[in-house]
């Protein structure tokens, strides 16, 4: 009820019985022992939203596509007669700044019936960082909703000023001839360290709806613009049987880079998410867009931030963790217990990644559980190593051969 997909209500898999065997061809993939204690509901779960690296190590993938359907976007137009009247003076020299599209932007994702806009025609547009102009793939009513905006403003002209655009497909360029992964898609970005704070913060789609555009903008000022509009059908495209956090589903946009200052949270916060639970810190940032130093508020005081001289150690003590800023509280936590189950002995780990230390040191608890290799192995260096291996394989072989009933 409310999703336009089918729930899933079961997830059956199979293991890897030769987990010795070298030769991909002659694995041997069979229903699991009885004594098997991985819940494949919970891996679906967790593989699903729970970050990458973290579960196992995936061999195979199978798409099911859709037909194709357009793909449109309806940019400013840069013309002198729209540059001197409707997007004059534009903020950086760019129209796709101008608060006028800033506004219409917000207003047909997320406030669509001021428009005469469908949910199902503001689903079908979205924007990625800093484009506050629509692309979209499907039925849409951007056109019209252009004019109604318009007239609702009381602006007169300016109906040119917004160009379609057919887009035929996204052209990418292989890597170069002689290179190392030559014919292979480049990384985008590539790998390297950034400077800059791409932490953004989810802003529920009811609260803009509550309080209207136009102060959600007012609240948040220029940054408003530095805006991500790429949830759609999020809130009812989902199965229910994954861990993508509700932040995210629930969200109209996502901004990106505002400061976390005192004033983030002691005034914005609270009126976006419930923090009446002191317990249940609740997801807020978005996990594709998370830079390295994204912490939530201090533990002790959600209205004060953590603050930016902190050791990473200090940090980890006194803050809100990364991960439990993005999931909240609930969710890690299963997150957690899931991890412990699935790869009891850390084997895979990425920075900032559910149940991998930042620091790169153990938890007390972990030294006292892991097993002692001379009493686990008579002395021998490869028998506890050995048995951990055919435990992730038997893993590994249950994360991907997963499949719904």
């Amino acid at each position: 009820e409310g999703f336009i997909v089918p729930k899933t209500i079961a997830v059956t898999g199979l293991c890897r019985t030769n987990p010795e065997e070298q030769d991909e061809e002659e694995w041997i993939w069979e229903d699991c022992p009885d004594d098997f204690d991985v819940d494949f509901m919970d891996l679906w779960y967790a593989v699903r939203g729970g970050g990458g690296g973290t579960y196992g190590v995936v061999l195979s993938m199978h798409l099911q596509l859709h037909d194709a359907v357009p793909l449109v976007d309806y940019q400013p137009s840069s013309s002198e007669e729209c540059l001197a009247t409707l997007f004059k003076d534009p903020p950086l020299g760019n129209p796709d700044f101008h608060p006028i599209m800033v506004e219409f932007m917000a207003t047909y994702v997320m406030t669509p019936s001021v428009l005469n806009v469908t949910e199902d025609e503001s689903r079908a547009c979205g924007a990625t960082g800093s484009m506050n102009y629509p692309t979209c793939y499907g039925e849409e009513n951007v056109s019209q909703s252009w004019m109604t905006f318009l007239a609702m403003k009381n602006i007169t002209g300016g109906a040119d000023c917004l160009v379609r655009r057919e887009i035929d497909g996204f052209p990418v360029a292989a890597n170069a001839p002689g290179t190392r992964f030559e014919g292979q898609i480049p990384d985008s970005p590539q790998p390297g360290f950034s400077a800059g704070p791409l932490d953004g913060i989810l802003i529920p789609r009811s609260w803009v709806q509550k309080v209207g555009v136009q102060k959600a903008i007012d609240m948040f000022g220029q940054q408003f613009a530095s805006s991500y509009y790429a949830f759609g059908s999020a809130a009812v495209a989902s199965d229910q049987a994954n861990s993508l956090s509700q932040a995210h589903r629930d969200a109209g946009v996502m901004i990106m880079g505002y400061p976390r200052d005192e004033t983030f949270w002691r005034d914005i916060v609270p009126e976006l998410f419930d923090l009446t639970d002191p317990t249940k810190f609740p997801p807020m940032f978005g996990s594709n867009h998370a830079s390295y130093g994204l912490t939530g508020p201090l533990k002790d005081d959600w209205a004060k931030p953590c603050p930016s001289d902190w050791t990473l150690e200090e940090r980890l003590a006194g803050c809100v963790s990364f991960q439990e800023a993005i999931y909240g509280t609930d969710t890690l936590k299963r997150l957690e217990a899931i991890k412990k189950v699935i790869d009891p002995n850390n084997m895979f780990q990425c920075h900032n990644c559910v149940g991998t230390n930042p620091t790169g040191t153990k938890d007390e608890d972990e030294e006292a559980s892991e097993p002692n290799q001379e009493e686990d192995g008579a002395g021998s260096s490869s028998s506890y190593p050995r048995k951990s291996f055919l435990v992730i394989v038997l893993m590994i072989g249950a994360a991907v051969n997963c499949f719904v009933n």
